[in-house]
């Protein structure tokens, strides 16, 4: 499975950025996907995650109420709809895709993308 983001970008505080996630191929729709972040000198952290069915997702608390993850799978696509960004937001924005259920854990995603770049100016 080949993960491309795109969608990152500099945006002020208070400011909106949809990061999307294309994963072709006739697989998608039975992955789990993942969205995590990593920041300059931090350790990568998870922010959202959806089942294979979208009908199950979880936050990380820092985003929860803020960001919205949802997948298209006719278009082989997840997305992650981010409002009210903050300076502390700033981070590369990974997508993962994971065989075995959505999770806030690294461990459970087989494939990742090659991350894009979100900067939030205050």
């Amino acid at each position: 499975v080949q993960l491309q983001a795109s969608g990152g970008g500099l945006v002020q505080a208070g400011g909106s950025l949809r990061l999307s996630c294309a994963a072709p191929g006739r697989t998608f729709s039975s992955y789990a996907m993942g969205w995590f972040r990593q920041a300059p000198g931090k350790e990568r952290e998870f922010v959202a995650a959806i089942s294979w069915s979208g009908g199950n997702t979880v936050y990380a608390d820092s985003v929860k109420g803020r960001f919205t993850i949802s997948r298209h799978n006719a278009k082989d696509t997840v997305y992650l709809q981010m409002n009210s960004l903050k300076p502390e937001d700033t981070a590369v924005y990974y997508c993962a895709a994971g065989a075995f259920g959505y999770s806030d854990s690294p461990k459970a995603y087989d494939y990742w993308g090659q991350g894009t770049l979100v900067t939030v100016s205050s």
